[in-house]
This record gives structure tokens, C-alpha cells and sequence, in this order.
């Protein structure tokens, strides 16, 4: 049921974020229910193509990683239906998931033989491989401040009022997360992986009928999971479904904001960006703590 409500949410997010997109640019947008059809069509295509087992495989690992992100995220805390799966060390397993799924894609995209699919996977694993630096630095910070490493203990320690999240406790480790949250959603101006308008659609370029419907219910299911990250680790948690739903907008929307305000980065460009003002953030923030 958790993922159901987690796969709708995601989707309604994408629509609204390309009608606020349609607007900035002088456009009507589409219609706020076209991820739908769009999904609905997709999984009653069938395919004859084959590129081999690895190709059909890669798909799979996308959506394990973002499922796998899901079900070890406290969606509602204190809430015992809606914790999930929780033990001494999930923070970590969590960013395992958010790279797997990554990797298990390249390896799928690249069988393809298609050149534009490796033009992407070699852009993609460049510019998150530079992403991860400032946010595992910003979670390290977090580690040292609550001295553990479970997403419940931190997002415990962040009840009691607005005072105690950790946006205001650690704001440099805040600001070195949410900057590197903009490339991990992949919007402008960290998007030339999937390259609008460039190349047709990056890695997935070879992928799909219903192959590339798991790749577009993986996306939605991982913008929430990764929005509901950062609203655990730096905005206190959500104690109910309204909470939820709002905070992950607001933090989706950051995200949309930079990218309707900023032109498109070069991988070069972006990989520096990464390696300069967030990772600083991340590295005075673990200082300050020591």
C-alpha cells in the first residue's frame, strides 16, 4: 500500500513539475494525468527485439534500487506500519541502493551496443560518482552529530520542534546535501545525462514497451524515496501522510526552482561545481563537529 501511495505521488510530482516547467517557458504543459497513460501504454507494448540477458536485467536492478530505497526509508515516523524495515545501520545500506540501481543500469544500457546509451552512461556515472562526495560528507557530519548511523535514532532526535531538525542544528551539512540533491534528481542544469533535445533519451535510449515502463515507474518511485531521504535526515521526519506529502514537494520542488533559474551544465562543468562549493560544505561541516 506504501508503495502504491509512493508510485501515485511520484507520478502527480512529474506532472507538476513539467506543467511549471511548460509555464516558465510560455507553454500550456500537459495534462496533470500523463504519467498514467503514458505508463498504462507503455506495459501493453511488447517487444521482439533482444540484446541479451544483461540488456532485460538492467531495468530490473533501476527499480530494485529504488524499491530497495523504500522499503528501508521510515516513511511515517512512529508510525509502526509505516517504518519499514529498520535496524542499527539502514543509512548506509540505503546509499548502497541508490547506487545500485545505477550501476545495474549501465551494465543493461551498455549491452544495447546503442552509442547514444553509452554517451550517457559514461556522462551518468561521471556526474554521480562527483555527487556522492558532498553527500556522503554531509551524512558523515550527520553520523559524528548523532553518534549513529540508524534512520530512526536521527530522525528521533530531531522531535521535539522545528528548533531541533537538523537544518538548523547543522546547516552546512544541510546546504552540502541539498546541493548535491540537485544532481541526484537529475533536473536542470544536471540533466545532460539524459540530454533533452540532444540525445534522445541518454542510457535508456535502447529501452522500450514495457522495459521502459519499469524504468518510468523506477523514477517515480525514487524521486519520492530520495525526497523522503532528505526530509528524514534534515527536516525532522513526517508524523503523517499530509507531513509527508508536503515536505517532499517542497524539497522536490528546490530542485525544480534551480532548474527553470539555471542553463544546462557541461558534465566538465558540473563535476567541478560538485567537487567545489558542496564538498567544501560537507568537509567544514564533519570540522566544526570534531
Amino acid at each position: 500500500m506504501g508503495l502504491f501511495i509512493v508510485l501515485n505521488w511520484g507520478m502527480l510530482m512529474s506532472s507538476t513539475m513539467r506543467r511549471i516547467g511548460a509555464r516558465v517557458a510560455g507553454r500550456y504543459g500537459i495534462p496533470w494525468y500523463q504519467p498514467w497513460i503514458d505508463l498504462t501504454k507503455l506495459y501493453s507494448l511488447r517487444t521482439q527485439l533482444t540484446h541479451g540477458t544483461m540488456f532485460y536485467i538492467g531495468p530490473v536492478f533501476r527499480l530494485m534500487g529504488g524499491v530497495g530505497m523504500f522499503l528501508f526509508i521510515p516513511m511515517i515516523f512512529g508510525n509502526e506500519h509505516w517504518s519499514n524495515y529498520s535496524f542499527s545501520s539502514d543509512l548506509i545500506i540505503i546509499l548502497y541502493f541508490q547506487f545500485f540501481g545505477m550501476l545495474g543500469m549501465a551494465l543493461g544500457a551498455s549491452e544495447s551496443g546503442q552509442p547514444y546509451s553509452a554517451i550517457g552512461i559514461s556522462r551518468g556515472l561521471s556526474q554521480f560518482t562527483t555527487i556522492e562526495v558532498p553527500m556522503t560528507l554531509a551524512i558523515i557530519a550527520l553520523a559524528i552529530q548523532y553518534n549513529t548511523l540508524s534512520f530512526s535514532e536521527i530522525v528521533a532526535a530531531q522531535q521535539g520542534g522545528i528548533t531541533h531538525w537538523t537544518m538548523w542544528t547543522n546547516p552546512l551539512a544541510t546546504a552540502a546535501a541539498m546541493l548535491s540533491l540537485l544532481g541526484a534528481f537529475g533536473h536542470s542544469p544536471f540533466n545532460l545525462v539524459k540530454a533533452p533535445n540532444e540525445i534522445p533519451i541518454g542510457p535508456p535510449t535502447e529501452y522500450h514497451g514495457t522495459f521502459l515502463g519499469v524504468l518510468r515507474t523506477n523514477g517515480a518511485i525514487l524521486h519520492v524515496a530520495e525526497a523522503a531521504l532528505f526530509m528524514n535526515l534534515f527536516f525532522g521526519g513526517a508524523t503523517s501522510w499530509f507531513e509527508l506529502i508536503i515536505k517532499t514537494f517542497l524539497i522536490y520542488f528546490w530542485s525544480v526552482f534551480v532548474g527553470t533559474v539555471f542553463p544546462r551544465f557541461r558534465i566538465e562543468q558540473s563535476v567541478r561545481w560538485f567537487l567545489k562549493i558542496p564538498t567544501i560544505l560537507g568537509i567544514l561541516a564533519i570540522i566544526i563537529l570534531l
